[in-house]
């Protein structure tokens, strides 16, 4: 069931300095269970399912899903900065050039999540990423064909229901894997296209349902 967030609200009333406090809680915008830190809520409220077509934050996502395996994405979100830092803002030029001494330097930042698997599939996506960009002409081009070029509007009630993966993801997932990409699979691709809002996953009764379903 559809969790609702609070705010709290205090009045004083005014007859003497020790008057009695009256604090009432108030509903706020409702939003999908999952979004309960302030860091999640932020990230809930202004990127979680908006559409994305800019190839270097797609890239981002990508890279981002891919260390997520394993873990929540509340560990991946709160280390979102140090990844920027550590992965060149994720501009996959410069992140396909990364040799094995920036490879291990990366191995010792405790900003990111220093799985050695993980940060050479970064390197080797970033190849592969190039090599779509010259393909299609861009990862948006490509990527999106796998929604049919537009948002997927999904009507959960809950996360009773909500999949983890799904035909498209599935497709999306062989075909990358096709490409060279790793860190993949179809959950971690339909984790992507929730984030880049190739689908809208926010339940009916969240406040952006509706808001994001507009957008393209």
């Amino acid at each position: 069931m559809q969790d609702a967030s609070f705010v709290s609200i205090t009045i004083r009333f005014r007859t003497n300095s020790h008057s009695p406090i009256l604090t009432l809680h108030m509903p706020d915008k409702t939003r999908c269970s999952w979004a309960t830190t302030s860091a999640m809520i932020a990230y809930h409220d202004t990127e979680w399912g908006v559409p994305q077509h800019d190839d270097q934050i797609l890239f981002e996502f990508l890279i981002l899903e891919g260390a997520q395996a394993g873990l929540s994405w509340s560990t991946i979100l709160a280390k979102r900065e140090a990844y920027r830092k550590a992965f060149s803002s994720f501009d996959p030029a410069k992140v396909a050039r990364y040799k094995a001494e920036r490879i291990k330097r990366l191995m010792n930042d405790p900003g990111i999540v220093r799985n050695r698997l993980k940060i050479e599939s970064a390197v080797r996506n970033a190849r592969a990423f190039l090599e779509v960009q010259k393909e299609f002409g861009s990862f948006d081009r490509y990527i999106w064909q796998f929604a049919g070029g537009r948002p997927i509007q999904n009507s959960w009630r809950g996360s009773k229901n909500l999949p983890a993966e799904t035909k498209e993801s599935t497709a999306m997932s062989k075909d990358l894997k096709r490409r060279g990409f790793n860190f993949v699979g179809p959950t971690v691709c339909y984790a992507f296209m929730q984030a880049v809002g190739m689908v809208n996953d926010h339940w009916v009764s969240c406040f952006r349902h509706a808001p994001v379903a507009r957008l393209r």
